[in-house]
């Protein structure tokens, strides 16, 4: 639903890569400040860092595109997340190292914010007010990150962690096999979603958007689907 997102303004980023930003963005910023609980202020700079984390999960696969050699036509950027669009398709090996890197993006990110927040507490004098909000806000853009990184590498279609895991079975397996296994997979863990979104939900008040096809994955079992 968000491929043929409207697109409402577009940028050149680093390496003259075009970077879209979708209709459906603006939606979701619109979402989170409504139901921000009547402190706009911290969800304006939530819904920054939440953006930030993922143009720089696209552009981590954009740039497992450029490493090899493989042109990109986009980044688009919208409320489902986004992609990055390759003017070309990439092989099976070099496809691995380019959806790979988005979630290293955001593993890396973790760990650098992280380090830089513990940096902050552990110095040798007590850090002045404005270190510690910095440091709170580095914590809290490192959580997001690692969040991004579990979530997109679950097992199921799109996300990143189910075309990996489809990838490294065609390292092993017959590509009918592999199909069939990843479906498989996939469709385990998206029956187990419908719980988990309802545990995200009633224990931390996370509204999860996303819901893993388990017609599609049933069907991909079933070698139905290509």
């Amino acid at each position: 639903m968000f491929a043929n997102d409207t697109v409402i303004f577009e940028f050149r980023g680093p390496f003259g890569v075009r970077v879209e930003v979708g209709q459906s963005l603006g939606m979701l910023l619109l979402f989170l400040v409504v139901f921000s609980g009547g402190d706009i202020v911290r969800s304006l700079i939530f819904a920054a860092m939440l953006v930030t984390a993922i143009f720089l999960h696209e552009f981590g696969h954009a740039i497992g595109c450029i490493v090899q050699g493989v042109p990109v036509r986009r980044v688009m950027i919208n409320g489902g997340g986004g992609f990055c669009e390759p003017a070309r398709s990439p092989t099976r090996y070099q496809s691995e190292l380019i959806v790979a890197m988005g979630p290293l993006v955001n593993l890396a990110l973790w760990a650098l914010c992280s380090l830089g927040a513990k940096m902050i507490w552990s110095g040798d004098t007590y850090p002045s007010q404005a270190m510690m909000i910095i440091a709170g806000y580095l914590m809290q853009f490192a959580f997001l990150n690692l969040v991004l990184f579990i979530f997109n590498m679950m097992p199921v279609q799109p996300l990143d962690g189910g075309k990996l895991l489809h990838l490294f079975l065609l390292r092993f397996l017959r590509p009918g096999t592999a199909h069939r296994a990843t479906g498989g997979i996939g469709l385990v863990v998206a029956v187990a979603w419908i719980p988990a979104m309802i545990i995200a939900y009633t224990t931390f008040g996370w509204v999860l958007f996303f819901m893993p096809s388990i017609i599609g994955h049933y069907r991909m079992a079933k070698g139905q689907l290509s």
